[in-house]
């Protein structure tokens, strides 16, 4: 008849232990416009039946077989990558730690009693040795799930879990994007390397004709010294775009994880490297909610959330189990037969009284990293919302700078080409020739800075906008 008391007794401790005192959570209302800006510097909104850029797989997106290489090694070696998928394995042990308190533990237990009575403490004047022998199982102080404690402490370990999860998930993203801008980026300094070393030569001739000229009297020294100083500024920008070669290299072998075999280098002209001519930017609200820094954000607060409840249910009465049931014997052989069964039941209730105010203090703390929470919250929303809003400000004025551009460049070579011929016939000065191959120097560096703005927007566009953490 005992038994079956308290068996209902605990089974009427464990309905009421459905009470949890942590707030309700509503999502923060996001602190940005429902519309990307508008105006001169933004292109009309791509078309709303493309797929959004979270659901373009990378390889998909990036057309240059290179460099799907290149990301397929940083994603196997990349040591940030790895150090996010293993944050995720030790958060996910956490959850399963907090969540394993939800549950009793259940142990087997034995062991033996010994005790000696002294000599002189004996009617016979020899010493006794008693022994006791137990065994059976044990549950060790389950606490009671009265108000929430354990399952919000358990939700909080599970929201940091998925956090750890959305980092990882961002952490892939930028890792692809920064592989792609940094091969890029090598591209476009071994393309200014080969002008430099291009206009060098060029250089180098106009100086030794101009030399000639000196020496042979048809000329004055000063045509002799403005050759060399665009030699000698010619050389410099090789020993610069040399060192920035260099430097690309040993940034992307960091990104990598290893050093990048010769045959996956970037070489050619830099060129378009996506698949896809635009990319539809779709509504903010859709965006930004996908984003994995985002939700990553978001996920803290839950967490936050859940730990108000944890300090709120320390202002109430705890309850602990402790119980074990099994057999006891003066001798090993007597354990588990008949006569030999023992059980103990010890539950425990903990009513707080005075704390010197540390429960308030620590609720308050808990509302505090909760409102902090907020904050870092809509902080995400509105970096991402900058991000988006500036990578489709670039997108909206690159074409026209491209174009501006080419049309420099190929002016700027006609020009140089007029005023060279007419110096090698003696029927201008060779101040026109330098200033116009200047010109055409400056214009094609600046050409190349344009291609590489506009794959790189592309790739920041695509990265910005959720895509490139698939598979």
């Amino acid at each position: 008849m005992m038994m079956k008391k308290t068996i209902l007794t605990l089974a009427a401790l464990a309905l009421l232990s459905g009470c949890s005192l942590a707030p309700v959570y509503q999502r923060p209302d996001a602190p940005v416009t429902q519309a990307w800006p508008q105006g001169d510097a933004y292109k009309p909104a791509a078309s709303s039946e493309s797929r959004a850029a979270a659901n373009i797989e990378w390889r998909e997106f990036f057309a240059d077989d290179k460099l799907r290489q290149v990301i397929e090694l940083a994603l196997k070696n990349n040591r940030d990558l790895r150090v996010s998928t293993l944050n995720i394995e030790k958060a996910r042990a956490q959850y399963g730690i907090e969540r394993s308190a939800l549950l009793p533990k259940v142990s087997v237990a034995g062991g033996q009693n010994a005790t000696r009575t002294a000599d002189n403490m004996t009617p016979g004047g020899d010493g006794v040795i008693q022994r006791q022998y137990s065994g059976g199982l044990a549950l060790a102080a389950y606490e009671l799930d009265f108000f929430g404690k354990l399952r919000n402490l358990s939700e909080s370990a599970q929201q940091q879990y998925l956090g750890t999860v959305e980092a990882r998930r961002a952490q892939q993203i930028t890792l692809v994007s920064e592989v792609a801008n940094a091969w890029l980026t090598l591209a476009a300094d071994r393309e200014h390397l080969r002008l430099a070393q291009d206009t060098l030569k060029n250089q180098q001739i106009s100086y030794e004709l101009s030399k000639r000229r000196f020496e042979a009297g048809a000329t004055s020294g000063l045509d002799m010294y403005e050759a060399q100083t665009s030699v000698e500024a010619a050389r410099n920008d090789m020993a610069l775009y040399t060192a920035q070669v260099a430097a690309g290299e040993n940034a992307l072998a960091l990104l990598v994880g290893s050093p990048l075999p010769a045959d996956l280098q970037p070489s050619g002209a830099l060129d378009a490297v996506t698949r896809l001519a635009e990319l539809p930017e779709g509504l903010p609200s859709d965006v930004l909610q996908r984003r994995p820094d985002v939700l990553e954000a978001e996920r803290s607060l839950q967490a936050a959330n859940a730990n108000i409840g944890v300090a709120r249910a320390a202002f109430f009465p705890s309850i602990s189990l402790t119980a074990s049931a099994g057999s006891a014997s003066s001798a090993l052989s007597g354990l588990f037969k008949a006569g030999s069964g023992t059980w103990s039941f010890m539950p425990q209730l903990n009513l707080p009284i005075f704390d010197g105010g540390a429960n308030r203090a620590r609720l308050d703390i808990a509302k505090a990293d909760r409102d902090i929470a907020v904050a870092r919250y809509e902080k995400s929303i509105q970096s991402a919302f900058r991000e988006v809003a500036d990578a489709l400000a670039q997108r909206g004025t690159l074409d026209e700078r491209l174009t501006s551009q080419t049309a420099l460049a190929q002016a700027s070579e006609k020009s140089y080409r007029i005023h060279e011929a007419r110096y090698r016939k003696g029927t201008d000065s060779y101040l026109n020739a330098l200033v116009s191959q200047r010109a055409l120097y400056s214009a094609q560096q600046g050409l190349i800075g344009a291609r590489l703005a506009k794959a790189s927007n592309q790739v920041t566009l695509y990265k910005v906008l959720g895509g490139g953490w698939q598979g």
